[in-house]
């Protein structure tokens, strides 16, 4: 039997036809004219080449064949699981369900929500929750994201592919830090002084030396790394300065200082990105309500 040919409705009609073994009352329960369920009952009776209900011979209501009553108590049981299917709510539940999340966050999505997010999961996850944290892979974040490799990209809205469903999660700018103590004291920063500091320079961290070009000026680059994650343990082990996302700094507040830039540099956002297929997906959802409120708080 080809099902694409059967309307669901149908088999609907035939369990309450079965359950009354009379169309009057049968069409009541289910709100339709007695003529329109006569017309159902005619069409199910050529798909199961069978009568399936007889007039009783008493007159009185209809009797269902041999090939109805064996259709009865499975054709129940079916719609009971579709019913079921209609009705499900999907849902997730971190303490008990397992589920392993691909996040694709940048560098400085990782300095600045990195461990207060693993540290949430480790506080509301069950032992069956975990989460993988990867860079993102240059040209590839839409392939990513459609192909179901990454649930979730946090990254700069410029580099957030089209398409995707989207939330700003923070601002930020860039500040110079230095370790508490450093012999250039704390006042506030002019050109001259910041010029004259040594400097590590983060290569994923924007381009501050362009800006520096622009006025005509360029700083002492003692030391080069890729990422901003290092660069604290960096200054309080040495005289070097740094500039780092504020909200970066602001966690190592008992050991380093900030300061305002003395020069205009672009700001920092970060969004969250996901396929609209994971609109409503419950454990995707979850995550990203999670990820929202450890960037808020």
């Amino acid at each position: 039997m080809d099902l694409r040919g059967i309307d669901l409705n149908l088999l609907v009609s035939l369990d309450v036809l079965l359950a009354e073994r009379n169309v009057t009352r049968a069409a009541g329960r289910l709100q339709l004219s007695q003529p329109a369920l006569s017309t159902q009952l005619a069409r199910l009776r050529q798909v199961f080449d069978d009568p399936l209900l007889l007039p009783s011979e008493s007159g009185r209501g209809m009797t269902p064949t041999a090939r109805a009553l064996a259709l009865a108590a499975p054709l129940r049981s079916a719609l009971k699981d579709v019913e079921a299917v209609l009705r499900h709510q999907p849902s997730f539940y971190p303490r008990t369900d397992p589920r392993t999340f691909q996040v694709a966050a940048s560098e400085h999505a990782m300095a600045v929500l990195g461990q207060p997010l693993l540290q949430r999961l480790a506080a509301e996850t069950g032992p069956g929750v975990g989460v993988t944290l990867r860079a993102p892979e240059a040209g590839r974040s839409t392939a990513q994201l459609e192909q179901g490799e990454v649930d979730l990209l946090i990254d700069a809205d410029s580099r957030v592919p089209r398409g995707m469903k989207t939330r700003l999660l923070l601002r930020d700018r860039l500040v110079m830090a230095q370790r508490k103590g450093h012999p250039r004291g704390t006042g506030a920063l002019d050109l001259d002084g910041y010029c004259a500091l040594r400097h590590v320079r983060v290569t994923a961290g924007g381009d501050l030396d362009e800006p520096l070009a622009g006025l005509g000026r360029q700083r002492q680059v003692a030391c080069t790394v890729g990422q901003f994650l290092p660069v604290p343990e960096i200054l309080r082990a040495s005289d070097w300065v740094g500039a780092l996302p504020a909200r970066q700094v602001a966690r190592h507040a008992d050991t380093l200082d900030s300061f305002e830039l003395p020069f205009e540099v672009p700001g920092l956002t970060l969004q969250l990105a996901w396929h609209p297929r994971n609109q409503a997906e419950p454990a995707v959802t979850w995550l990203r309500e999670l990820i929202a409120g450890v960037a808020k708080s």
